[in-house]
Parts: structure tokens; C-alpha cells; sequence
């Protein structure tokens, strides 16, 4: 029994990097994974990847500084799995490079 059995996660920027290590780990848990991102090639990789392991995930194209990109993509992982319990929103979008203090 995983920590996470019965749940549905959304995890944006999760083709790569932090994000897909945090996909994996959901899925190893008992969650289905909902993988959005922009990269569709690594991000149905990715879903391949938790599949092939024995996890459930869909890769959902998603563009996070597009709100209806980010709906689409919620509304298609709730109607997929029939729920949504868990959002990480690990993607970032790339701003101007300051300092945190000045």
C-alpha cells in the first residue's frame, strides 16, 4: 500500500527534472499522474516511463503562463481520472534575473 493510493495528481514541468522525479515517486505511491508540460516529446516519456513501471499517467500538453492552457489541462485530468486530489505546480516561468534584495 502506497502513501498516495486512490489519488489523482497534477504536476506541471513534470517532462524533466524535478518535476518528473516527483511524477514517478507520486506514481510509485498509488497515485495516477497527470504529467503537463510543453515538451511532449519527453513529457510522453515520462508517462511511458510510470506506465512501463506499472503506474497509471496521461501526459497533458500545458503551457503555464497560458490560463486556459492550465484549465484545459485540469478540467482533461479530472475527466480522465474522475477526480483531482493533488497539484504541484513545480514549473516555473522565466522572468527577469534580480537579486532578492537590493
Amino acid at each position: 500500500m502506497g502513501l498516495l493510493d486512490g489519488k489523482v495528481a497534477f504536476i506541471t514541468g513534470a517532462a524533466s527534472g524535478i518535476g518528473k522525479a516527483a511524477a514517478v515517486r507520486f506514481a510509485r505511491e498509488g497515485a495516477k499522474v497527470a504529467i503537463a508540460d510543453t515538451d511532449d516529446n519527453d513529457g510522453e516519456k515520462a508517462r511511458a516511463e510510470i506506465e512501463r513501471a506499472g503506474g497509471e499517467a496521461i501526459y497533458v500538453h500545458c503551457d503555464v503562463s497560458d490560463a486556459k492552457q492550465v484549465k484545459q489541462a485540469i478540467d482533461r485530468t479530472a475527466s480522465h481520472f474522475a477526480r483531482l486530489d493533488i497539484v504541484f505546480a513545480n514549473a516555473g516561468i522565466n522572468g527577469v534575473w534580480a537579486p532578492l534584495t537590493s
